[in-house]
């Protein structure tokens, strides 16, 4: 019984106990996942004309942001920042494409939403940053406001968005 012996052919298949792939969990689902899957169950889509406050809100506050710049522009107000004059460009494609945020976000189109939570989301948390550096109380209540309100519709607006018909790809032939 040298080593030969001990060396297994390498005609013959492997011991069972190697090959034996792990029995399968039976059929065991989170707490977490059967709370995803108990909400999916109660989503109902948006019926027609219905839309939610949070579209409403999210709507007008992309409108207003768009047509607020326009009109700020054309009356000559002139926001400078870091010592740089304000050009027309960027002010007319900001407006342009938050006025067709809020255009898609009323029609409630898939990717108008998910666009404005991440304007949203953008602005809670240049928000929450600037907290850190208020000076004055005014400033802290501002933040606070922009976040708590910001947040609400965030987060309103993601059960929207889950209930909104993503649109399916077309098929490819």
């Amino acid at each position: 019984m040298g080593q030969r012996s001990r060396k297994r052919d390498r005609t013959e298949p492997p011991p069972a106990a190697v090959t034996a792939e792990p029995e399968p969990r039976a059929a065991h689902r989170s707490r977490s996942e059967e709370r995803n899957a108990a909400v999916r169950a109660t989503l109902v889509p948006l019926a027609a004309g219905e839309r939610p406050w949070a579209i409403k809100i999210g709507a007008f506050l992309a409108a207003a942001s768009g047509l607020s710049q326009l009109v700020l522009f054309a009356a000559g107000v002139k926001l400078k920042l870091a010592g740089t004059d304000p050009k027309a460009a960027p002010t007319i494609v900001f407006a342009a494409v938050m006025l067709a945020c809020a255009v898609g976000v009323w029609y409630l189109r898939y990717w108008a939403v998910l666009g404005l939570m991440a304007l949203v989301g953008i602005t809670v948390a240049t928000f929450a940053l600037a907290l850190i550096k208020a000076a004055t109380v005014l400033g802290a209540v501002i933040a606070l406001a922009v976040i708590a309100g910001g947040g609400l519709l965030f987060y309103k607006l993601v059960r929207v968005l889950s209930r909104i018909q993503m649109p399916t790809p077309p098929t490819r032939s």
